[in-house]
Order: C-alpha cells, then sequence, then structure tokens
C-alpha cells in the first residue's frame, strides 16, 4: 500500500520544531495485512468501537456489580439473628456514620428562644404564640446548634403543662412545620401527622428544614447554574466532610438536647416549675426527608427512646439513583438501611411503608439527576427483612398514607411489657398489611414503645386512634416562611465557608505528625498521608486481575515517529486505551525517557499525540515531546460523556470509590506495560496533563510509583476555595461539574499537600494569566507552599512554576525545558 503525502500540521508558534511529513494508512483493512501494522510484541488490535464510551460503560458495569453484591451481603448479615450488635462495636460504628455523615461538631448548650411575630403578645397574648389547637398552644422558637447556626420551627406545649411524652416530628423538608400541624393550607388532614401527637398531649418541637427547590440558589451576577438549595449545600459540604443531611441532624439532636435539659415544662421558654417524668429519652417521628434523618438520628443517638420512620426506608439499595444531596461517601459497604435499624436496636423501630416523596430532579438546570421514589412492597419486603435481627414492626399502610393511624397507634401505646417475658431482647418482624384491610394485632414491639416512653399503662385494644379533632387556629400574624427557610439556608451555607477558611489550619493539624527534619525522614513519614489519601479519598479497587494483554494497530507514521493505538486489559470490563507515539529515530538497545500526556474534561488521546488533530489547548504536545525523542503515550481518562460520567462516579461514591480508583489502575497497568518494551527506561516514565489531566498530575503520580515526575497544567491552584467558595466567579460551586467535590479534602489535602506527597519527585506547574480556572493569586498563594516545602527540604532545583500570557493551555516552554532536565535527554532548542 502506497501512503499519501499530507503537509505537515499547524505547529504551536511558540516552540521551533521540524517540518514533518504525515504518512496517512488508508484503511484498517490495510493495516491487519501488513506485519509493520502491529508494534512488535503485541496482537493486532480488531476493536472498532468507541474505547471512550467503552471505557465508561465498563466501569459502571464494574460498579453495578459491586453495589449489588454489597447489598446481598449486608442484608444477610444485618438479617442474621446472630449477628446482633454488641454495645461497643455498636458505638464504634455509630462512631463511624457520624463522621460520614459529617456529625462532627460539638454543638453548644442549647437554648429555645421565641420567634415573634409583630403582632404576637398583644391584647394579653403570649409572646411568640402562634397558633391553638384543641388542647395545645403553638410557638415559633429557634435554638442554638453551634457557630451560629441554628434550628427553626414549632414548640407544641400541652395546656395541662406536663406532657405525656416528648417527640422531634420531622417533616418532608418540601412541607414546612406549619403544614404538618394543619396550621397553614397545603397538606389534606390525613396527612399532618404532627397533630396525632399534639392532640394526645406530647410536647413537640417540629424543626424547618431545607426544601428541595433553587428559589435561593445560585451566585447572583456571575454564570451560574440553577440547581437546588439542597445540592448547594451538598457540593459546598463535601468538600469539607460535611453533608445537608449531618447539618439538618446536628439541628434535630439539639433539640434532643433541649427537651432532655427541660424534661417538662409549663412555659414556653423552659422556665418555671418541672414535674418529674419518666421518659428515658424523646421519641423522633419522621416522614420523607424527615424520615431518613429521623432514621439516622435514631442510630446515632440512643437517648431518643423510639424511632419511626415514615417514606423513607427501603431506598438505599439504590442510593445512586436518588437526589445528590443524600449521596453520602462510603455508605454502602456499612450503612444501608438494614444496617442502620441495628443501630437503633434495642430501641424500637416503627417503619411504615406508606407515601414516599416523589421527585424528580434533571441536569437541565446544571444540576445533578436524582429522583425519589415510592418502592414496590417486594424491595420494602426485601429490605424489611434484611433488619430482622433487630427489634422492629414493618407497617405496609398503603401509597397515599402518611403516619397513618396504625403507625400513631404502635408510636402512642403504651403497655408495660411485663407479662411478655423477653419481649425487650425478641427479633420482632411484622409486616403488617394495612393496605389490604388486615388490622395488626397488639404484640410485644407495641409494649415496648409504651416502656420506652415511661408511659403509665393502658388497656390495648384492636381499635384505631380517634379521629383527629378540630384544627388548630392562627394567632397573630403567620411566620414568614420564605424569610425562614432563606435565613436557614445562608446560615448552613456560610458554616461551610466558614469551614473553608478555616480548613488551611485544620489541615496543618492533620499534617502535624510528618517530619520535616530533611527529605528522607519527611518522605518516610508521609506514607501514612498517602495510604490516607488512598483510603479516604480516592478509594481503590484491587490491582489489576488480568494480564495486560496489549492489542495495537498503527494510526499514522511521520518521518519523525509512529503513531500506534493500544489497548490493555485491567479488570474484566476495565481496559486502558491510548495512543503511543515512538521516535522513527531509535537506536538498537537504546532506551528513551516517556511523557505521558493527559487530556482533560471530556478529551480523547487524538487531542494531544495525533497530528492530523489540531485543537487549540493542546497543541499536539504529544507529538512535539515526540519530535524531541521522547516516546509519549496519551491515555484516555473516563471523564467523558457529559452527564453518563458523572453518574457513574455517583455509583462509585456511596462505595467508598472515586473515577480516580479505576483511573490509578490504569495508569498502574500502562506504566507497567511501558516500562516493559525494551525501547522505554522504566526509570524515566513523567507525567504532564492539561485542565483534567492537571487533575490527574496532582492525584495519580500520588499513587503510581512509576512515574518520576509531574508537571500540573492549567489546574493547580487554591482547589479547596476553587470547590467550596459561594462568592468567586471561579468556584464550581456554580458550575455543572458536580463530579468535582471529593470527600473531606479540604481537611486533609490542598494541592500543596498532594504536591508533598510527590516530592521528593520533581513537580512543575504550568500557568497562563487568562486562565479562567483561577486568578494568578490563588495559583502562587498555594504554588509558594509547595516551594517552600522543596526548599525547606533541601530539594528547591525539583520544582518550578511557569506564568506565561496566555489561555488555558499548553505553553511548551519551560516544561519542555524541565523535562529534558529532568529526564536527561538533550533539548533540541538549545
Amino acid at each position: 500500500m502506497k501512503p499519501a503525502s499530507v503537509s505537515s500540521h499547524r505547529r504551536h508558534p511558540a516552540v521551533r520544531l521540524r517540518r514533518v511529513t504525515l504518512l496517512v494508512i488508508a484503511t484498517l483493512s490495510a493495516l491487519a495485512a501488513e506485519p509493520a501494522s502491529v508494534l512488535p510484541g503485541t496482537q493486532p488490535l480488531g476493536f472498532d468501537g468507541d474505547p471512550a464510551v467503552a471505557m465508561v460503560a465498563g466501569i459502571e458495569r464494574y460498579l453495578d456489580r459491586l453495589l449489588a453484591l454489597h447489598n446481598t451481603r449486608l442484608v444477610r448479615s444485618a438479617s442474621d439473628p446472630e449477628s446482633a450488635l454488641t454495645e461497643d462495636e455498636q458505638a464504634s460504628r455509630r462512631e463511624r456514620l457520624r463522621t460520614l455523615l459529617g456529625v462532627v461538631d460539638e454543638r453548644e448548650p442549647v437554648g429555645v428562644s421565641l420567634v415573634a411575630p409583630l403582632s404576637s403578645g398583644v391584647a394579653g397574648g403570649e409572646p411568640g404564640l402562634v397558633g391553638r389547637g384543641p388542647g395545645y398552644r403553638v410557638f415559633a422558637v429557634r435554638w442554638n446548634v453551634f457557630r451560629g447556626v441554628e434550628g427553626e420551627g414549632l414548640l407544641v406545649l400541652p395546656d395541662t403543662g406536663v406532657p405525656v411524652a416528648d417527640w422531634i416530628v420531622v417533616p418532608d423538608c418540601d412541607w414546612s412545620p406549619e403544614q404538618v400541624l394543619g396550621l397553614a393550607p397545603g397538606l389534606p388532614v390525613e396527612r399532618q401527622f404532627a397533630r396525632r401527637f399534639a392532640e394526645a398531649g406530647c410536647r413537640l418541637i417540629i424543626p424547618v428544614l431545607i426544601d428541595r427547590g433553587s428559589r435561593f440558589a445560585g451566585n447572583p451576577g456571575v454564570r451560574s447554574v440553577k440547581h437546588s438549595q439542597r445540592e448547594t449545600l451538598w457540593r459546598a459540604g463535601y468538600e469539607m466532610g460535611r453533608t445537608p443531611l449531618g447539618y439538618e441532624i446536628q439541628k434535630i439532636l439539639a433539640a434532643a438536647d433541649w427537651l432532655i435539659a427541660n424534661p417538662a415544662t409549663a412555659r414556653a421558654t423552659g422556665d418555671g416549675d418541672r414535674a418529674a417524668t419518666t421518659q428515658k429519652g424523646p421519641g423522633i417521628v419522621g416522614y420523607g426527608e424527615g424520615g431518613l434523618l429521623a432514621f439516622h438520628a435514631g442510630a446515632l443517638d440512643p437517648r431518643l427512646a423510639v424511632v419511626g420512620v415514615c417514606g423513607a426506608y427501603g431506598l438505599s439499595a439504590r442510593n445512586p439513583e436518588l437526589p445528590i444531596y443524600r449521596n453520602v461517601w462510603s455508605l454502602l459497604p456499612d450503612f444501608a438501611d438494614p444496617a442502620v435499624a441495628r443501630l437503633v436496636a434495642p430501641r424500637p423501630l416503627i417503619v411504615e411503608h406508606g407515601a414516599y416523596p416523589e421527585v424528580t430532579h434533571t441536569d437541565a438546570g446544571g444540576g445533578a439527576p436524582g429522583r425519589l421514589w415510592r418502592p414496590s412492597r417486594a424491595e420494602f419486603q426485601v429490605a424489611a427483612k434484611g433488619a430482622r435481627s433487630v427489634h422492629a414492626v414493618f407497617l405496609d399502610a398503603g401509597p397515599d398514607v402518611v403516619c397513618g393511624p396504625e403507625t400513631a397507634e404502635r408510636l402512642l401505646r403504651a403497655v408495660r411489657p411485663d407479662d411478655e417475658p423477653g419481649a425487650a431482647q425478641g427479633s420482632v418482624l411484622t409486616i403488617a398489611g394495612g393496605s389490604t384491610g388486615n388490622r395488626y394485632r397488639t404484640d410485644p414491639i407495641a409494649r415496648v414503645v409504651g416502656k420506652a416512653l415511661g408511659e403509665e399503662e393502658r388497656d390495648v385494644s384492636d381499635g384505631l386512634p380517634a379521629p383527629l379533632k378540630v384544627a388548630p387556629e392562627n394567632v397573630g400574624a403567620p411566620v414568614n416562611e420564605s424569610e425562614r427557610t432563606l435565613r436557614q439556608y445562608r446560615q448552613l451555607l456560610e458554616d461551610t465557608q466558614w469551614l473553608m477558611r478555616e480548613s488551611r489550619h485544620v489541615r496543618q493539624a492533620f499534617w502535624s505528625a510528618a517530619d520535616r527534619r530533611d527529605a528522607a525522614a519527611f518522605a518516610e513519614s508521609a506514607a501514612p498521608y498517602r495510604d490516607f489519601f488512598r483510603t479516604n479519598v480516592v478509594g481503590l479497587i484491587p490491582p489489576a486481575s488480568l494480564p495486560p494483554r496489549p492489542r495495537t494497530r498503527l494510526l499514522y507514521e511521520t518521518n519523525g515517529y509512529r503513531g500506534f493505538e493500544v489497548i490493555l486489559d485491567v479488570h474484566p470490563d476495565i481496559l486502558a486505551e491510548g495512543i503511543l507515539l515512538v521516535p522513527t529515530d531509535l537506536g538498537r538497545g537504546e532506551r528513551r525517557p516517556v511523557v505521558v500526556c493527559q487530556h482533560g474534561l471530556e478529551g480523547r488521546p487524538r487531542d494531544v499525540a495525533d497530528p492530523r488533530v489540531e485543537n487549540g489547548a493542546y497543541h499536539q504536545y504529544a507529538c512535539q515531546l515526540a519530535e524531541r525523542g521522547f516516546v509519549t503515550f496519551a491515555p484516555q481518562n473516563p471523564y467523558i460523556g457529559g452527564t453518563r460520567f458523572r453518574q457513574v462516579l455517583r455509583k462509585a461514591q456511596p462505595l467508598g470509590l472515586t473515577l480516580w480508583s479505576f483511573i490509578v489502575r490504569q495508569h498502574e497497568v500502562i506504566t507497567e506495560w511501558l516500562a516493559a518494551q525494551d525501547f522505554v527506561d522504566p526509570e524515566r516514565i513523567a507525567f504532564y496533563g492539561l485542565s483534567y489531566g492537571g487533575k490527574t498530575a496532582m492525584r495519580v503520580p500520588v499513587l503510581v510509583d512509576r512515574y518520576c515526575l509531574s508537571i500540573c497544567s492549567a489546574d493547580y491552584n487554591e482547589w479547596i476555595w476553587k470547590n467550596v467558595s459561594a462568592r468567586e466567579p471561579y468556584s464550581y460551586l456554580w458550575t455543572i461539574e458536580y463530579d468535582m467535590p471529593e470527600w473531606n479534602l479540604g481537611n486533609t489535602f490542598n494541592y500543596a499537600e498532594l504536591s508533598w506527597l510527590i516530592f521528593p519527585r520533581p513537580f512543575m506547574v504550568e500557568r497562563g494569566h487568562d486562565d479562567g480556572v483561577a486568578p494568578d493569586e490563588w495559583v502562587a498563594y498555594e504554588y509558594a507552599r509547595t516551594r517552600r516545602h522543596y526548599v525547606k527540604l533541601g530539594l528547591g532545583d525539583r520544582t518550578a512554576i511557569e506564568f506565561f500570557d496566555g489561555p488555558h493551555s499548553i505553553n511548551g516552554q519551560g516544561t519542555f525545558a524541565f523535562l529534558h532536565r529532568r529526564l536527561n535527554w538533550p533539548d533540541p532548542a538549545r
């Protein structure tokens, strides 16, 4: 076959390179017949699909199998009657769950204060009074939690002065406290479930939650997407080791603190005479988002005497499909719903399979897609049977029921279990068919509930509770729901900003065990930090389980190098792919240095390593380096496909994994294969990436020892501010990239700390003044910490930064010189 001659491709003007002639091989079928079309020592590559699409799809299949395996194991373990946790095991798991949810801040001594509408307290009224119902009064209140974060909601006090029991009633986040109590329109009477507890003579706190809307989201005046407020709080909090769930659990537990510290009172402020009560602690019940919060708050805090969960249980097995604000790092290996139920034991747990919020978020506004739905009866039963080893009742109440009469009776009835020996220790699993007309019978769990609440012994009948009484009436001006929600949202968002500002000091304490006496001492002391990064930030799948079985085909040939597409095996369904450029002037037995050239977001190997493709960001830099005599390899990374790859990441995060988990293993296989080639010097394999490839440069070389140096182009900056800042226009908080936050990174590793883990290997930053990733000041500030580290440990010549007057692109001057110097390869420009 006679190759066609094509004129030389356009070059980046800043670099003087010789003119080349591109020889284009016409067809793949012709290539297959040519022995020279395959790299020696490899098999012919016959794959004709899109390797990037295949890579992302393969990772998704791998994760689907892992999700199914974890769910099966967890349900089997949690349902084993012999697997009940000891108190020490429960305490250890609670601490782990507390960390994953971000319930890590010490709460302040709590006080409840009245929120008095302007017209309240007049004409003999009580300050803060907003409503009256049959036998109870309703007050608008707020309570402190920590650092200016407050809970807000309603306090319901019985007119008798001494409550029958204390309850925290948590509505769905799209329902207001006033709606579930019947003080505001929007819910049918049968869904106003807080009224059942108020009319029973209980003292209630009903907290407000941040709703799922986007009315307060976005960054006015700058480019901004319009995702939900809860997603905004998830993005900002996740980077700082916090979650929206964790923040709202803290508010709930602060409310519990107050109820326990004020066991019975006739006045809204908690002052006045207190009556004794035998109640061990408040009960908690919630629906929807409130049900999820009640469930996890009950698992974390043994003071909550009984836990009621409505419209929330049974979805955790499909966590990646849920809205992103329910995304919790590493949740599923240990804390799917049946495992959380075990943390409630031996306290009573009442779970209702009734109505569930049905919500759909799309990516149309730049946020993450996700949905909430009612699990089928079969799905619910699987999750219920998974918790058979705990003291729980599961009620099938029908698709329109919210904390219905049967559920409320279970929670409110009080019969001492003296005539039921062993009831408190038994494994009670009841799936009652309320939706089919089957009444539940009195069983040990009802008696256990009564004992937990410390109520008087009562007769238990087979009847339902009395119908709801007259609805409460508003007193004075109603609470301004919009202002209250905005206040709550801003408090949480500001707390993430405080955490961001303080993170430098937290990281300093985290790194206090590092030994900075000299380079060797530091490198040794950095090993535990590298292990922490590997396990708690990146997460790793097992090393490659398959031999690489390299398959190649010749893509093109110039008078300076030959380009081969390469595919390598990693695991079943997991492959590594890229383009290898081999200089044509290799001498017999000569071993050359390699530069791995990594594309950015939505990129492909051809963007950097195909002389026929001119991309203004990359300037064919792998080709330029090959013309300088380097062997180069341009891998395909899986951050391609828009929402598709981001949703694959969503499947990884609840498993304690990330895309980096797979990329690291791919690069291990790539570098080991490269090192085995007879034309490669295995000690001189460098990494050089742009944009998302620059992110790769900050993470993969930390964990892949084969890389002898790393160059980060168009990405290095104050990475924590980049992800968390609610004010700066550069922030990922307001873009479509919901894949950027990394769990608790802000308290452990900024980019300077990551460069310390690359140390003592050489490290360089390439930065264009007009790069919109961040301002020069952020880059210079963070790099100063990198440079000081290298200098103080005697290796200042191993690091450099180049600022150039240009955009988000490869400049190829200082970095090329750095590669020639550090890889000990002659620079043709000199």
